[in-house]
């Protein structure tokens, strides 16, 4: 059976990728990724705000104590000679590319246009065979437009692809007036794919300390159900990679996301919960349906109920959505 497929230009084994999340912060977890058949694995993500915060703390151990003596500011080089930032996140990045055979996936997350990008060059020095931006970004100004709000998109995307040469994909939310008109404008800026979609994790109040504290839930299978029609509706109509994630635990969720025209499909959720083991279990399942169906390759399979091959085009658009709701039948009682 041929999993192979292709995502941001490189070719995988399969399409099983392990999406950013703390599990990669051990390498002896990278080669336990790898020998359960990880494709490839995005690594945890670096934030803007680490690179900020080492700048300022810089800056001020510099300038602490130079107006005592006039010369001694000659005594330090100037700070934009130091290589600021998360030194360790580069040697994880170089140790992870020592101790596997898969490619590895670097993320920035950030919110912002601002001189973090420049550390993507850093990044694809380290090692990195493609990096991930992930841009969670959650505007609250109530004068800032829609139009605003997608050229910071956009401009963070131009400003890392001027600082590297490695493949560079966009995570992204799908709250957007027109996703399909973003996804065309990120295609059109150079994005060399885009993962769908970002799950931001909303804020919960707690009753007894009346404090509003974050609230991480893993997916469910539901959650898949929003990437499925989207990768479904732009199929063949971009040149970036598609990369589904949001909602898949079982080969089941694999198969539906590569019908729907999925590059690749992202696990996280489903590790945390049931182990690394879990890849090999999926791997297997999904070898096992595609022979019983008599397919040869992933690549027969993908795309073949997408929005462009499939019977019924109108089933990812607003006729269903009609015929789901005038069709229910409401439960016995």
């Amino acid at each position: 059976m041929d999993l192979t497929t292709k995502y941001l230009g490189l070719k995988l084994r399969s399409p099983l990728v392990v999406s950013a999340s703390p599990l990669s912060e051990d390498i002896d977890n990278l080669k336990r990724m790898e020998d359960a058949g990880a494709a490839a694995v995005v690594l945890y993500s670096l934030f803007e705000e680490q690179l900020k915060q080492d700048r300022l703390e810089l800056n001020k151990n510099l300038q602490q104590g130079t107006d005592s003596f006039a010369e001694a500011l000659t005594y330090f080089p100037e700070p934009d000679e130091f290589k600021l930032g998360p030194d360790e996140y580069l040697r994880h990045i170089w140790r992870a590319k020592e101790a596997t055979r898969i490619p590895i996936i670097a993320s920035l997350n950030g919110s912002s246009a601002g001189g973090w990008v420049e550390y993507a060059r850093l990044i694809q020095k380290a090692g990195a065979d493609a990096l991930e931006l992930n841009i969670y970004y959650i505007p609250t100004d109530l004068n800032l437009s829609g139009e605003i709000v997608e050229d910071t998109y956009l401009n963070i995307l131009r400003a890392v692809k001027a600082e590297v040469t490695i493949p560079v994909a966009v995570k992204l939310s799908p709250f957007f007036s027109n996703f399909a008109n973003m996804a065309k404008r990120l295609d059109d800026t150079g994005a060399d794919g885009l993962v769908l979609f970002n799950r931001f994790y909303q804020p919960d109040i707690e009753l007894e300390s009346l404090e509003v504290r974050p609230n991480i839930l893993l997916s469910t299978p539901m959650a898949m159900r929003l990437p499925l029609r989207w990768i479904a509706l732009l199929h063949g109509k971009l040149n970036a990679s598609l990369a589904a994630t949001s909602g898949i635990h079982r080969a089941s969720d694999v198969l539906k996301m590569l019908l729907a025209g999925a590059d690749v499909t992202m696990l996280c959720s489903t590790v945390i919960r049931h182990g690394i083991p879990q890849i090999a279990m999926i791997e297997r399942d999904l070898t096992d349906w595609l022979k019983e169906h008599e397919y040869e390759s992933v690549s027969q399979l993908k795309g073949s109920l997408s929005q462009k091959n499939c019977p019924e085009p109108a089933a990812f658009e607003r006729a269903q959505y009609m015929k789901a709701l005038t069709g229910y039948a409401l439960p016995r009682t």
